[in-house]
C-alpha cells in the first residue's frame, strides 16, 4: 500500500521557523520517502505504508518533544505497492 500523509506543526512563526518545524522536516527529509514536498504552511510525503507509518511515528514524538503543541495530519491510501 502506498501512502500520501499531509501535516503541519503549530505554534507557527512566520518570521522563523520554530524548533519543532526544524524538527519535523529533518525527520522527514530522512526518512525512506518516495517524494517530500516541505512548504511554510503545509508538508506532503510519499511511500510505502510501511516507511510512511514509521517516519510519522517518529515525527510525531520529535516534533512534541521540540515544542510542538499541535500536530494536524492527513492519511490517504493512494496506490498499492509495485509487486503487491
Amino acid at each position: 500500500m502506498r501512502l500520501r500523509v499531509e501535516f503541519t506543526t503549530e505554534p507557527f512563526d512566520l518570521d522563523e521557523a520554530p524548533p519543532h518545524a526544524l524538527v519535523a522536516r529533518e525527520v522527514i527529509e530522512g526518512a525512506e520517502l518516495d517524494a517530500v514536498d516541505v512548504g511554510p504552511f503545509g508538508n506532503t510525503v510519499e511511500g510505502g505504508a510501511d516507511s510512511v507509518l514509521t517516519a510519522v511515528d517518529a515525527l510525531l514524538r520529535k516534533a512534541l518533544d521540540a515544542g510542538a503543541t499541535r500536530v494536524s495530519l492527513q492519511v490517504n491510501v493512494i496506490g498499492e505497492e509495485e509487486g503487491g
